[in-house]
């Protein structure tokens, strides 16, 4: 079974990624801050992190950095936000982010994009 972290401060937001996840054989751990995501990356193996890049304390561009700076580059870490504008994409990818979806998510699309990067 597939481990997915999901570090996500909007309770809306995680509803949606929890539900749509449990429609796939996947084990998902969720984090509410870009710190205690890093932490919990670091005290377990995750197959993929889903990241939001607007977090209350460390915004996700610095938890994926620290991320990588602890654990290279095995883990597939994409970025799941509402920045929108450009130059956006390229700065999720400079940080570390192996990918980039959009909020808000088409559902059909968001799980086949998650399928793809697992």
């Amino acid at each position: 079974m597939k481990k997915l972290l999901l570090i996500e401060d909007n309770e809306d937001n995680a509803f949606l990624f929890r539900t749509l996840i449990a429609t796939r054989d996947y084990q998902l751990v969720e984090a509410r801050t870009g710190l205690q995501g890093v932490e919990l990356a670091g005290s377990d193996e995750f197959d993929l992190i889903l990241m939001d890049i607007q977090l209350p304390d460390i915004n996700g561009l610095e938890a994926t950095r620290r991320i990588r700076a602890a654990q290279g580059e095995e883990i597939t870490i994409i970025a799941v936000t509402s920045y929108a504008m450009t130059g956006d994409r390229e700065r999720c990818l400079t940080a570390g982010c192996n990918g980039y979806i959009e909020k808000p998510i088409d559902p059909q699309q968001f799980l086949h994009d998650l399928d793809k990067y697992l």
